[in-house]
């Protein structure tokens, strides 16, 4: 650098806001600013007011998973356009753009990890990807979880956000609903826990299906859950809806999830109940036959000969008993007969005189 570009009138080349580092970040529910490591060290909870702001899908696996024991399958699965489908932009651009956004080529990460040294397999949703919706690619690697899961007899966390089935797939992106929904129905033959954990938002055809099919549903707090949007429903039932409708914090009053979980226990929390699914496993394995037979009883001889005078007594109070059996059945039989001498009533004298007088007719 020389003397004469000190005093040089060149602009310096400032960043775009875009390009320009965020070191401050705002509240969506409380507005307050706070710097961005204090906010990251939460995991993207407010530390004022406790508001869970959104997760990408690999900040999900960092916060469940044990440090370097996350290990990604299906990851060269991608997209296609079978339908050919253009609205404002063609479907082939979208996601050309929410790959480039993402650096991902669906909306579902899954793989193989470890909770606190428990093996499990762990599938969670990108939002960023095209809202986090499903569709055949998505789909495709849910159900190679749950085969992961069966062949390796591992638990299943899947952590959903999501605004539903893809529309630029159609029909292909709905048939996911009934294929994720068989698939989880499996692990329930093989006695394999999945856990369900819902975050803001699931809504649409994942909340219909695999979301709402976990052994234990867990959610985060003030969650937005739900199938349609707030607005369709009422329009539909032309009437207000209750407040806090379809927040995690609703549902769980109502009995539709298990429970609300802030992000700083989910791990414990998980582990804690896979752990009481594998000692229930484990209480009810089949016992082996030879732990079943019971060891032959040592008896004394003064309880052998206590034993015997008992039974000797029963043998005598049955041979007392036979002869009072065989005295009812002779009343019985004498009472039988002489029933019939009971009926046999001489006749009457009008009717001895009719029968005289048949007699006399037939003469």
């Amino acid at each position: 650098m020389s003397f004469l570009d000190i005093f040089s009138k060149k602009k310096k080349v400032q960043s775009t806001p875009q390009e320009a580092p965020k070191h401050w970040v705002k509240c969506e529910k409380c507005t307050s600013l706070m710097y961005f490591k204090e906010v990251q060290n939460q995991f993207k909870v407010c530390p004022k007011c406790e508001y869970h702001m959104k997760l990408n899908a690999f900040e999900r696996v960092l916060l469940l998973s044990d440090e370097d024991s996350f290990v990604e399958y299906d990851s060269s699965l991608a997209p296609t356009d079978p339908l050919k489908f253009v609205d404002k932009k063609s479907y082939k651009k979208r996601v050309l753009e929410a790959e480039e956004k993402t650096g991902r080529t669906s909306s579902v990460l899954s793989g193989e990890c470890t909770i606190m040294g428990m093996p499990i397999q762990l599938v969670c949703f990108e939002f960023a990807f095209m809202g986090g919706s499903m569709g055949s690619v998505e789909g495709e690697k849910i159900v190679r979880a749950v085969n992961r899961s069966i062949e390796k007899k591992q638990p299943l966390v899947i952590v959903s956000t999501s605004g539903g089935a893809r529309m630029q797939e159609s029909t292909y992106a709905l048939l996911q609903m009934s294929k994720t929904a068989a698939a989880i129905k499996k692990l329930s033959s093989y006695n394999i826990p999945y856990i369900s954990v819902l975050t803001d938002p699931t809504m649409g055809g994942v909340s219909a299906s695999f979301a709402w099919l976990g052994d234990i549903i867990l959610a985060e707090p003030e969650a937005l859950i739900g199938f349609a949007g707030q607005r369709v429903i009422k329009q539909t039932i032309g009437a207000d809806l209750p407040e806090g409708f379809q927040k995690s914090e609703f549902l769980l009053e109502h009995g539709l999830i298990d429970m609300i979980v802030k992000r700083s226990k989910m791990k414990k929390t998980i582990y804690d109940l896979l752990s009481y699914f594998s000692s229930q496993e484990q209480i009810n394995e089949p016992v082996a036959v030879e732990e079943l037979q019971e060891e032959p009883v040592q008896v004394d001889d003064e309880q052998e000969s206590i034993e015997e005078e008992v039974v000797q007594e029963d043998n005598q109070e049955e041979i007392k008993e036979e002869p009072k059996e065989e005295i009812k059945e002779e009343v019985k039989e004498q009472e039988v007969q002489e029933e019939p001498k009971e009926l046999e009533e001489p006749f009457s004298e009008e009717e001895k005189k009719w029968k005289d007088f048949k007699l006399k007719l037939k003469k």
